[in-house]
Formats: C-alpha cells, structure tokens, sequence
C-alpha cells in the first residue's frame, strides 16, 4: 500500500451507489460545477479517495457526466456517421 490510499476488496453496494449519486446531484445543483467538477469536490470535502468514487459512479450518474461532456465538447458525438 503506498501512502494514504484506502484500497478496498468488495465492490459499493447500490445503495451507496445511489448516496453518492444523490449527493453529487446535489452540489451541482446548490452550485456551478459540472458532475466532474462537483464529483471531485466531494473527494476533496469528504477525503474520499477519486479512485473509490470511481467505483461509486452509477448508470445514471456516468450518463449524465458523458451529456455534460457533451455539451461542453469534450466528447465527440457517439452517433454513426458515413464517411463523405
């Protein structure tokens, strides 16, 4: 183990899926961060190791991360093209 990282063995259950997901929804909405932005200040505020919340990231929570990547063009659009 190096330094402080907290390495755990069993994956987070849904219900603490769901907490995470409840608490990220409401800093971005209390604030003007992005899910990114708001999941790594929780990691800040909580001491939450980033990759421990990593694992925490629902269906629901990564949808909204990849919209919100989306629309601030950080992500190409998934949709098939034909070549032109």
């Amino acid at each position: 183990m190096k330094g402080n990282c907290i390495w755990y063995t069993t994956m987070p259950t849904k219900d603490e899926m769901m907490k995470f997901a409840k608490e990220i929804d409401k800093l971005v909405s209390e604030t003007d961060y992005n899910y990114i932005e708001a999941i790594t200040e929780y990691c800040k505020l909580t001491g939450l190791e980033i990759e421990v919340a990593a694992t925490l990231v629902n269906a629901n929570l990564k949808a909204k991360i990849e919209n919100d990547a989306m629309e601030r063009n950080l992500l190409k659009d998934k949709s098939p093209r034909l070549p032109i």
